[in-house]
C-alpha cells in the first residue's frame, strides 16, 4: 500500500471506514420502490445525499429496470461524483456492474456468447477479446468494476446458472477464465480502456446437490482442491483484482461465514491480496436463510471475521450500523476494519478514480463499432456445435424449400439468455435491436423459399398441425427449440427433459418423412433422447449472443464451417448426469446390469463440414523423472474438401493411483485452422503439475506409474519413475 492510502486512512473516522465497506444498489438513490424503480430511471437528490454524504458509502452497483445508454450512465456517474466532491475526504464511489457477456447493461454495447457458449469455441483469443471489449464498453459508460468472469465449474447440468460458466472441466475453465481477465484488466486496470474484474463465486457455488440455485453443496476437501480451486488460482495469477463469494453453503457452512475458505485458503494459501465482496444480501442471509447467526448483528460479525471486505447489503444501512456497534463494543478490532478499507482504497487508487470517476467520452471511438461487431460474430460462429449430421443433411442448398418452426426461431431471448439489458433478459425482444433472429437471417438468404410456422411456445402447444401441413410443401425442416432467457432461481426446474410440447412438435414432424434439422438454443443441456434419432442433423448453441442468428444462418447454409466443441457432457438420461472425467466404476457394464457412460454427446464432441485425420502421435520420452518435461506431438490433416477449424484435445489418464483416477482428464488443447489437404504438427508439453493429483492426505502429490496420452483415437504411454510430494500453487 502506498503512502497516499495510509495518510487517507489516518484521517478517516470509524463511520467513514465502515461506509467504504458498504455497497448499495442504485435502488437506494433512485426514484421508485426497490425492485420497481421508475423508468426511465431518475435519481433522488435527497437519497443520493444520504448515501454518499451522510453514510460515506464506498460502492454502488446495479442498473435498475433496464440498461441505460452510455450518455445516461455518464450522467448518473457525474451526479454521484458531484455529491462525492462535497464530502469531507472526497473518496470516489466504486461503481460495480454485471457485465456478463459484454457490457450487458449498456444499450448499444457489443454482446458476445454467454460463457458456456464462449467455452464451446475452445478459443483463448476469443475469450480475451470478449474481456477486452467488455471492459472497453463498460468503461465507455463510466463504470470501472465488472462482476465477471464466472469461474464456478458447471458440473450439474440442472443448475440454472451453468450457462454462466465455462463448462465442467477444470483446465478449460482456467484457461478461458484467465484469458478473459487478461482482456479485461490488461497490465494496468487504471487504463481508460480497462477495469477491475471480479471472479465469481468463490468457492463451490456451481455444484448444488439438488441442482437448484443457492442450495447446499457437499464438496469433499480433495475434490474442492483438485477441481474447484485451480480455475480461480489461474485467474489470480493473471492478476484478477477482486473476487465475489459463493452465496450458498458447503458441507453445512455458509461460505460467507467460513474463515477456512475466505482467509486460510483464499488469503494465506492462494495469496490473494485484492478485494473480497459478498453477493446480494448474503450477510443478512446468514441469519434469515442459513440460520447460523441468531441476529443480523451476529451475521455481520461472522462475515467480517471470516474475511469479507465489502458487503453488497444492498438496500439499507443495517450493515453499517451493526459494524460500527461491533467495533465500539470490541467484538471486532478497528485494525480488522483498516485491513479491508486499505484494500478498497487501494483498488480505487489503482483504477485512477481519485483523478476522476469518468474518463472523457472521446476516449471510446470504437464503442459498438465494426471491429467489435466482427469479433462478436466470429465468437458466435465458433460457439455453435454441430452434434449430428446424417447423410450430409447440412449444409442446406439455397434452392431448397425450407420450413422454419419452433419457439426459439424468432426471438433474441434464446440467443442471449439472462443478464441481457435486464436481469432476466425478458425485455430483449422489446428493444428494437439491430440484430437478426434465426428467422430474419434465413429470410434474408432464402426469401420465398422459407416458410415460417411458430408451431409451439416454449411450454405451451399452439398449432402443431399447421407446421405438419406446411411441411408437406418443403424439402427440409429446421425446428428451433430450447429455452427462453432466465437466470438464478428463476431458472430452477424439476425436469431436465425438454418440454413435452417441443418434443411433440418433432414427433409429429418426423411422420412427414421430411429431414429434420434440430436447432437447440438453451442455457443447459435439456434432454432430447426421445427425439434425437428422429432428427437427421442437430445444431446446438448455448446462448450464442446477439450475432447468433446470423451465425446460425451462415452455418445452416454452409457459408461458415462449424467448429464448436461441447464444453460439457450432454446427458441422455435424467439419472445419468455423469461428467466426462468420471471414475472407472462409473464406466462398467457388470454382467448385463445397467451401467456405463452413455451420454447423448460427449464432452469435446463437435462435427465439421470437413474431415480431420490424426497421425503420428509421438512422445519425446517413454520414461521420465519427476522434474522432466515430456513433449507430445501429433500430425493433424484436413482430409475434406473445405477449409475448417479443429480443436486438438490432449487427454491424460493415470492408469493406477492411490486415489481412484479418472478415466481421462483434459490437459491441453489448441484450436487450429487448416486448408483442405493441409497438415500441421502440433506439439504440447507436459510437466509434473499435469501428473499431480490431491492424495489421501489432501495434499498435491505425484506418484510413479504409467500414464496414457490420448489425442483423438490415438494413444501412447510413458512411465514416471520417481515419486515425491509437491506443493502446487
Amino acid at each position: 500500500m502506498d503512502q497516499f492510502i495510509e495518510e487517507l486512512l489516518a484521517k478517516m473516522t470509524l463511520a467513514e471506514k465502515v461506509g467504504q465497506m458498504t455497497q448499495l444498489t442504485i435502488d437506494t438513490i433512485a426514484n421508485g420502490k426497490a425492485y420497481k424503480l421508475d423508468f426511465p430511471l431518475t435519481l433522488n437528490e435527497e437519497q443520493l445525499i444520504e448515501v454518499v454524504q451522510d453514510y460515506a458509502v464506498g460502492s454502488i452497483l446495479n442498473v435498475g429496470p433496464l440498461a441505460h445508454t452510455p450518455k445516461r450512465w455518464r450522467e448518473i456517474m457525474d451526479a454521484i461524483a458531484s455529491k462525492v466532491n462535497k464530502t469531507r475526504l472526497s473518496i470516489p464511489i466504486l461503481y460495480g456492474i454485471d457485465s456478463i457477456h459484454g457490457a450487458s447493461y449498456v444499450m448499444g454495447a457489443t454482446l458476445f456468447p454467454q460463457q458456456l457458449g464462449l467455452a464451446a469455441t475452445w478459443n483463448r483469443d476469443l475469450a480475451e477479446k470478449m474481456g477486452e471489449v467488455s471492459a472497453y464498453e463498460t468503461k465507455a459508460a463510466g463504470m470501472p468494476w465488472a462482476f465477471s468472469p464466472v469461474l464456478d465449474l458447471g458440473r450439474n447440468p440442472v443448475w440454472p446458472r451453468i450457462w454462466e460458466t465455462f463448462g465442467e472441466d477444470v483446465y478449460l475453465a482456467g484457461e478461458l477464465g484467465s484469458a478473459t481477465v487478461r482482456g479485461m484488466q490488461g497490465d494496468d486496470i487504471g487504463h481508460p480502456h480497462k477495469l477491475a474484474a471480479c471472479l465469481k463465486h468463490f468457492l463451490g457455488y456451481g455444484v448444488p446437490l439438488s441442482g437448484r440455485d443457492r442450495t447446499p453443496a457437499y464438496v469433499p476437501a480433495r475434490q474442492l482442491a483438485e477441481y474447484h480451486v485451480p480455475p480461480f488460482a489461474k485467474a489470480f495469477a493473471a492478476g484478477a483484482a477482486t473476487v465475489m463469494i459463493n452465496s450458498g453453503e458447503m458441507n453445512g457452512i455458509p461460505v460467507h461465514s467460513d474463515p477456512a475458505i475466505l482467509t486460510d485458503l483464499l488469503r494465506d494459501e492462494l495469496g490473494f491480496t485484492g478485494l473480497v465482496v459478498t453477493d446480494w444480501e448474503d450477510i443478512q442471509y446468514l441469519h434469515t436463510r442459513h440460520r447460523v447467526a441468531e441476529t443480523q448483528k451476529e451475521a455481520v460479525r461472522m462475515a467480517i471475521q471470516a474475511g469479507i471486505d465489502m458487503s453488497m447489503v444492498p438496500l439499507d444501512f443495517t450493515f453499517t450500523k451493526y459494524l460500527i456497534e461491533l467495533v465500539e463494543e470490541g467484538a471486532i478490532s478497528e485494525a480488522r476494519i483498516d485491513a479491508s478499507v486499505r484494500r478498497i482504497l487501494q483498488l480505487k487508487r489503482d483504477l485512477g478514480l481519485f483523478k476522476g470517476m469518468v474518463e472523457p467520452q472521446d476516449q471510446y471511438p470504437l464503442f459498438a463499432g465494426a471491429e467489435f461487431k466482427a469479433a462478436s460474430l466470429e465468437a458466435s460462429r465458433q460457439a455453435i456445435v454441430l452434434c449430428k449430421n446424417e447423410e450430409s443433411t447440412l449444409p442446406l442448398q439455397k434452392n431448397q424449400k425450407v420450413l422454419l418452426c419452433g419457439p426459439s426461431a424468432d426471438t433474441l431471448r434464446s440467443l442471449n439468455g439472462g443478464w441481457t439489458y435486464s436481469w432476466q433478459g425478458e425485455l430483449t425482444d422489446e428493444q428494437s435491436l439491430p440484430f437478426s433472429t434465426i428467422k430474419a437471417a434465413l429470410v434474408a438468404q432464402l426469401g420465398t423459399n422459407l416458410t415460417y410456422e411458430k408451431a409451439v411456445d416454449f411450454a405451451k402447444e399452439l398449432d402443431i398441425d399447421a407446421a405438419v401441413k406446411a411441411a408437406k410443401h418443403v424439402d427440409v425442416i429446421v425446428a428451433c427449440l430450447g429455452e427462453t432467457s432466465y437466470t438464478e432461481f428463476y431458472g430452477n426446474i424439476d425436469n431436465l427433459t425438454l418440454e413435452e410440447a417441443q418434443l411433440n412438435l418433432i414427433k409429429a414432424l418426423s411422420k412427414t418423412g421430411k429431414p429434420i434439422i434440430l436447432v437447440l438454443l438453451q442455457g443447459r443441456p435439456r434432454l432430447i433422447a426421445e427425439i434425437a434419432d428422429l432428427c437427421q442433423a442437430i445444431l446446438l448453441g448455448f446462448y450464442p449472443g446477439n450475432e447468433g442468428g446470423q451465425a446460425l444462418a451462415e452455418i445452416l447454409l454452409g457459408e461458415t464451417c462449424p467448429s464448436g466443441k461441447l464444453p460439457i457432457t450432454y446427458p441422455k438420461h435424467p439419472n445419468a448426469l455423469i461428467t466426462y472425467d468420471h471414475k472407472h466404476p462409473e464406466n462398467l457394464e457388470l454382467q448385463g446390469v445397467l451401467g456405463g457412460f452413455k451420454p447423448q454427446f460427449e464432452f469435446g464432441h463437435g462435427l465439421s463440414y470437413t474431415t480431420f485425420a490424426y497421425n503420428n502421435l509421438s512422445l519425446s520420452q517413454s520414461s521420465i523423472h519427476e522434474n522432466d518435461v515430456i513433449q507430445v506431438s501429433v500430425e493433424v490433416s484436413n482430409t475434406g474438401q473445405s477449409r475448417g477449424k479443429e480443436v486438438v484435445q490432449l487427454y491424460l489418464s493415470d492408469l493406477y493411483a492411490s486415489v481412484t483416477p479418472s478415466i481421462k482428464r483434459l490437459k491441453r488443447f489448441e484450436k487450429i485452422e487448416l486448408e483442405a489437404g493441409a497438415s500441421k504438427v502440433i506439439t504440447f508439453q507436459l510437466s509434473k503439475d499435469d501428473l499431480a493429483f490431491v492424495g489421501r492426505e489432501n495434499r498435491w502429490i505425484v506418484e510413479p506409474g504409467t500414464f496414457k496420452v490420448m489425442i483423438s483415437d490415438l494413444s501412447a504411454e510413458f512411465v514416471l519413475q520417481k515419486t515425491s510430494k509437491l506443493a502446487k500453487a
